[in-house]
């Protein structure tokens, strides 16, 4: 793991710096998993979040003022920033598939060399299921997506072709891992920036598929 970072410090590392690529007005979803860290850096009154469940408004949650009905996608309890709206979720993918999300913040399992996902199903396994990812990879304007670079056995995420079931045939916008972040251009990876503690040398030989090393 990238500087013997532990795995709660790998992820606000990725959540701290998929906030850099967030500038205002936007309105962004955020996925399970590593997404719902990035309030913790955010300061920019313009980025409104938006959880399918029906809140548009989500801020980070302070621990003494939790309200445990207020949740988002994942069940987890958020806070509401002043002015936040809520409606059924029926309005709120409405919102999705009419193209009204600027951002959609992803966790996956795996992801192709075209930017193609695989986020909701490990066959043989029962897993949460697909959710809204589905419907944020068609209707979304940009989707990034946060992950680690391998599997717990060391095993690339990074793929020329997924071996679980896709989510959508559409390429993301950019993949932020613990050791490096892509931009998908074409249904190319371009590698645009190595992540703090890893190396080129590090990422070649932890990514199966093929990039264009855009660093230098």
């Amino acid at each position: 793991m990238t500087a013997n970072l532990d795995k709660k410090e790998m992820q606000h590392m990725i959540a701290k710096r998929v906030a850099k690529e967030l500038e205002g007005p936007l309105i962004v979803n955020l996925g399970i998993g590593i997404p719902t860290l990035i309030p913790e850096y955010l300061d920019d009154n313009e980025i409104h979040l938006h959880t399918e469940n029906g809140l548009l408004g989500v801020t980070d949650v302070k621990t003494e003022n939790i309200n445990p009905n207020l949740v988002n996608a994942g069940k987890l309890p958020v806070g509401e920033a002043v002015g936040a709206s809520f409606f059924n979720s029926s309005d709120s993918f409405a919102m999705i598939r009419g193209g009204h999300v600027d951002v959609a913040i992803l966790g996956a399992l795996q992801v192709n060399q075209q930017g193609v996902i695989a986020n909701w199903a490990i066959p043989g396994k029962n897993i949460i299921g697909v959710g809204g990812a589905m419907d944020l990879l068609v209707g979304a304007k940009n989707v990034f997506v946060t992950m680690s670079h391998t599997s717990k056995d060391g095993s690339s995420k990074i793929l020329k072709e997924c071996t679980y079931p896709i989510t959508s045939t559409r390429s993301v916008s950019m993949i932020i891992t613990d050791l490096a972040v892509f931009e998908v251009i074409d249904k190319k990876l371009k590698l645009i920036e190595i992540m703090p503690g890893s190396s080129i040398e590090e990422i070649q030989e932890k990514t199966d598929a093929e990039f264009e090393d855009n660093t230098n």
